[in-house]
């Protein structure tokens, strides 16, 4: 990918490092995807520099702008300006979606840990270090905030997040409170394994779930305030994306290495009861001298064993699919913004 440089961007040397850092060692990585949040810029950089100014580590700023078309990139750039700050700008070349400017900010992290936050200053970069002991000193590989006080409308936000956080619990079997939370806390050798596609960045902690044991994901209750600028870019048909979001996530984490014994369980099944069928149909003509064509039973028999041999070999289809490689890349960078060195 190129790099752009761009003249009106002062050419400051780059962050100092802590004393004991090795060389190019970076702790943490500060990852935000935006949209449209030009007014948000200023401060919430401003927040994550005096959050993380006694952090004693080294950290870096990546900053995803997924498509914006008001002033976000441009105010994004005057932030290079803070010698201070080790900024990363990742510019797409169209609005992608959240989980598209998650996992390209993941690809581009050098932290050993990654830290998400949005940036709409909902967030409080303050909950940072805190989250940073947390993880360390429980040892977990996944620490997720829970807005338990969360600065939400009751209809339109509280109540679709309250029933889609119960649903996606019992179903993946991750007790987290708060799945919507933007503010979690990844060890980047973890979440580096997995990739966030479609609308699954709400179910990180699942997908985390299938490479690490579920007590190594943890939670901890993070402040939450009310959103100051623009609009919120989720409402109240979120949770039927959510919904159907949720049964590609449960096909995914129980049969993604075995999809043949998926559509196979099935296929059997239908087959199965169109053999019983059959049995009884064949009893009545040949034993009992019934007429038997025009009975729906026949049809339904015909029908369920063509189902079953058509889902039977879905499954072939989908474990020889399984075993091929695929490109996952789910998103076009346009451009890199970096200081210049």
């Amino acid at each position: 990918m190129k790099t752009s440089r761009s003249a009106d961007v002062p050419q400051i040397p780059s962050a100092p490092q802590p004393d004991g850092d090795p060389a190019g060692a970076v702790a943490l990585t500060v990852l935000v995807p935006v949209c449209n949040e030009e007014e948000s810029i200023a401060p919430l950089v401003q927040r994550i520099c005096d959050a993380l100014k006694d952090f004693g580590r080294r950290w870096e700023l990546v900053v995803v702008d997924d498509g914006s078309t008001d002033g976000t990139l441009t105010n994004l750039r005057r932030e290079f300006a803070r010698a201070e700050l080790d900024l990363h700008i990742i510019e797409f070349q169209r609005n992608f979606g959240k989980a598209a400017a998650l996992q390209a900010g993941i690809d581009a992290a050098r932290g050993e840990l990654i830290v998400m936050l949005d940036g709409d200053l909902q967030n409080d970069p303050d909950d940072i270090p805190a989250m940073v002991r947390t993880l360390e000193e429980r040892d977990l590989d996944l620490l997720c905030g829970w807005r338990k006080a969360r600065q939400d409308g009751l209809v339109l936000r509280l109540i679709p997040s309250w029933i889609a956080n119960r649903l996606i619990r019992r179903v993946t079997g991750v007790h987290i409170h708060d799945y919507g939370c933007g503010l979690k806390l990844y060890r980047a050798a973890i979440i580096k394994q997995i990739r966030i596609l479609g609308g699954m960045h709400r179910f990180i902690p699942a997908w985390v779930a299938s490479v690490v044991p579920t007590s190594r994901i943890g939670e901890m209750v993070v402040r939450h305030h009310p959103r100051q600028f623009g609009e919120s870019k989720y409402g109240i048909l979120r949770t039927f994306r959510v919904f159907l979001d949720l049964l590609s996530v449960l096909f995914f984490m129980r049969f993604r290495q075995r999809p043949g014994h998926f559509f196979g369980s099935i296929g059997l099944a239908f087959g199965g009861l169109s053999s019983l069928m059959f049995l009884h149909l064949a009893w009545v003509k040949f034993i009992l001298g019934e007429a038997i064509g025009t009975r729906p039973m026949l049809i339904v028999a015909v029908m369920l064993f063509l189902a079953s041999i058509q889902t039977i070999t879905t499954g072939i289809l989908a474990e020889m699919l399984a075993r091929l490689r695929t490109d996952d890349t789910n998103y076009i960078i346009r451009t890199r913004h970096m200081r210049e060195t």
